[in-house]
């Protein structure tokens, strides 16, 4: 009677956290990488609402930003529904940096400034 109690259980746990595992895999992101064609390094892969939970980022343009014609930042638009390879080339075009360097100043850059989140390759750009 023991072991089957203790069997049910371990069934019962398994499946919840299998269950739970599932369900929130919508939340993993991993960045389209598709615009490199040889890349040395995985896709970055992280939790988008953790992230931002953790960062306490509450607006999307912080992350997402968007440019008028003349360079400047336009505070209350967001580009969330857009590739970053959308406005970024593999290239720099004159002062807009090139697809690989947007991200890592995007990213990096406000990890760096905040003295908080990953900074060297690994962190980010993790192998299996």
């Amino acid at each position: 009677m023991k072991k089957a109690a203790i069997l049910v259980s371990l069934v019962l746990t398994v499946s919840t956290l299998l269950w739970v595992t599932a369900w929130s895999q919508e939340d993993i992101v991993v960045l389209d990488a598709s615009a490199f064609e040889n890349s040395q390094r995985p896709p970055s892969v992280f939790v988008h609402e953790e992230h931002n939970e953790k960062a306490e980022i509450e607006d999307c343009n912080a992350c997402h930003h968007v440019y008028d014609d003349e360079g400047k930042l336009v505070e209350d638009e967001s580009s969330e529904d857009q590739l970053c390879s959308d406005c970024h080339g593999l290239d720099a075009e004159g002062r807009q940096p090139g697809l690989m360097k947007a991200f890592h100043v995007n990213c990096k850059g406000c990890h760096l400034e905040q003295k908080k989140g990953p900074i060297m390759c690994g962190e980010c750009h993790q192998r299996g």
